[in-house]
């Protein structure tokens, strides 16, 4: 049954849909590339919902990685409350640096299992399974009523895990290779499908962003990414749903006038201003597909060895060329809403074609084919808000991609 009343999460009221509500959040979606792709005619659909809609530049959640960024979507609250701040952490207690993917680390419950609750359909379809866990948390499937799952594994789909059996069968088309654009195809066909047969209330899309990393916006592989996702736009649009199309956050480019990757390695500088691993630099970038990226981003965090002298240490890396923040746990968390307790000491964030790496001989390059692209800090931080309706929004820095339900459900009720 649809819902019939507003729902509370995370201290903020979430109207109920008539129509669905659909989010996609388009990895790594730096506004350049639909620009880009709108100027040479390729996203005809695009351009019209931007022209007949509501078109607007939003904020991400800092650090600009994925992880993060799809659980406020989700939560419709930032990492401080939710607790997801990076794909990748250490936790001092264990002295093991994990993965962010298990629901264990969720602090926060999502927007969908409330929605569930209040008796919506709900539908989630991600590229990468590093999200399912997290994105699933909260939902039941054993009463026809909620969809989850990722094209990554959609074979492996079954109706006690997934509420569907073989997602891949279902759809026809094959498992897709993870480094690659199929993969995020496969995520806007199931939506086409699902939005047509089991008509859900609530739908999220979140796609990879492998071409991201690995074109820029104006060259062919890009291009061509982008025209096939404004073909599933235009579809999902004349079935009536109502779209808020956003990005957990941007990409630019990380090299060299050679084409050679950008970076200062950080724990190399630590460890000889401080002794051989007294402190440890954390990559929160770091996840399972790093072909692309060379766990290379632009966040880094750092845990400094006891009666270290922090402020000096700051102040040597903020003079480092290539560094444009270099903030104390505190300050960190106040700016940038974050969890005290899952970041270091400090927190470094680098310039617009810079990363930042741990030791040189910790990253293996040998991969990348192509000049490095990356996100993870400020200059990676605005993100297209575009929604198919005429609606009153603000612009960034009011407006987050977090927003993203608060405005798709509140369209979808009138």
């Amino acid at each position: 049954m649809p819902v019939a009343s507003a729902v509370e999460v995370n201290g903020r009221t979430y109207a109920a849909p008539r129509t669905c509500a659909v989010v996609i959040c388009l990895d790594g979606c730096e506004p350049a590339y639909l620009d880009a792709a709108i100027e040479r005619g390729l996203m005809p659909n695009l351009a019209r919902i931007r022209a007949e809609g509501t078109d607007r530049l939003a904020h991400s959640v800092i650090p600009s990685f994925t992880n993060p960024n799809n659980m406020s979507i989700a939560t419709g609250r930032p990492p401080a409350v939710h607790g997801i701040c990076g794909n990748y952490l250490y936790e001092p207690e264990t002295g093991e640096e994990v993965m962010m993917n298990d629901v264990r680390f969720l602090r926060a419950p999502t927007i969908f299992s409330h929605y569930y609750h209040a008796g919506a359909r709900v539908a989630l379809v991600t590229a990468k399974d590093k999200l399912r866990a997290l994105l699933g948390s909260g939902l039941s499937f054993d009463d026809g009523r909620s969809i989850c799952f990722s094209s990554e594994h959609a074979d492996r789909a079954t109706m006690a895990a997934n509420g569907i059996e073989d997602a891949s069968a279902w759809l026809g088309m094959p498992v897709r290779e993870v480094y690659s654009a199929d993969l995020s195809e496969f995520v806007f066909a199931a939506g086409v499908k699902i939005l047509g047969e089991w008509r859900p209330d609530i739908m999220y899309l979140s796609t990879t962003d492998y071409i991201q990393h690995k074109f820029a916006p104006e060259e062919e592989g890009a291009l061509s990414f982008h025209a096939m996702v404004d073909g599933y736009l235009g579809k999902i649009d004349a079935m009536g749903a109502v779209i808020v199309l956003t990005a957990d956050h941007g990409m630019k480019p990380k090299h060299d006038a050679a084409g050679d990757p950008a970076v200062v390695y950080v724990q190399d500088m630590l460890d000889d201003w401080l002794g051989t691993a007294a402190a440890r630099v954390i990559l929160p970038i770091t996840d399972p597909y790093v072909l692309h990226h060379g766990a290379l981003g632009s966040f880094a965090t750092a845990y400094l060895p006891e009666g270290c002298a922090t402020g000096e240490i700051m102040a040597r890396l903020d003079a480092i060329d290539g560094i444009m923040l270099v903030l104390g746990r505190d300050e960190a968390v106040r700016r940038f809403e974050l969890p005290a307790d899952r970041i270091g000491d400090i927190v470094i964030i680098s310039e617009e074609r810079m990363t930042i790496g741990t030791s040189e001989d910790r990253h293996d390059l040998a991969a990348l084919k192509e000049p490095l692209r990356s996100h993870g800090g400020l200059t990676e931080q605005e993100v297209p808000f575009i929604v198919n309706r005429r609606i009153d929004l603000p612009d960034a820095p009011d407006l987050r991609n977090f927003d993203a339900f608060f405005y798709a459900a509140m369209a979808a009720s009138q």
